[in-house]
């Protein structure tokens, strides 16, 4: 092969890269999203209104980031693993709660509009559930990086700070939401805390 080949073939595999991974990237704004109005803004700190939304959800612990198996349960019933035998679209964010007292925690996907207007399949199994997340006001603080509980907890104290400086009372427990897959660079990910506001 030629030098000039060589060059050609070299800066078409670089581009063909920068093309996947670059969609790769992008990946979560072909999902569809919970719908949310925001009430007020400064920075990464935000005031949403949430409607009610559908969920399918089941048992995790948080720690785990899905590793205990509960986002392949998940992502099973959003396949097929439903009285319909019929995938469900994926959507974002994946919501999470942590574990308090003898209550386990909780991982959910949202099911998408047009599914909840025709019919939500019922899970197979047992181990999924469908449930309403009631709307609400929450005050939101997002961040980048892996969502872990270290992240979790220093994201958590950042928000109830921004709360209390804008005396907004909230509840007692938080919640994370996640937007990207697995293979998002750390920097590029979008992780948020959610906290219900009283």
């Amino acid at each position: 092969m030629t030098r000039k080949k060589m060059l050609y073939f070299i800066l078409a595999t670089v581009v063909v890269a920068v093309a996947y991974f670059g969609w790769k990237l992008t990946a979560r704004r072909a999902y569809e999203s919970a719908e949310y109005t925001v009430r007020q803004s400064d920075g990464a700190f935000e005031v949403r209104e949430y409607p009610a939304l559908m969920m399918a959800t089941t048992n995790t612990r948080f720690q785990a980031q899905g590793d205990d198996g509960s986002f392949m349960r998940l992502f099973r019933y959003i396949s097929g693993a439903n009285d319909a035998d019929r995938k469900v679209a994926m959507t974002t964010p994946v919501f999470m709660q942590p574990a308090v007292d003898d209550v386990p925690g909780q991982m959910g996907f949202v099911i998408p509009k047009k599914t909840v207007e025709q019919r939500i399949p019922a899970p197979v199994g047992g181990r999924v559930q469908i449930r309403e997340r009631t709307g609400g006001r929450f005050a939101v603080i997002r961040f980048n990086g892996r969502l872990t509980s270290d992240s979790f907890t220093k994201a958590e104290g950042r928000l109830r700070n921004r709360m209390t400086s804008k005396e907004l009372t909230g509840d007692a427990n938080a919640e994370s939401a996640g937007y990207d897959p697995p293979w998002t660079p750390a920097p590029l990910r979008r992780n948020e805390v959610l906290i219900r506001l009283q």
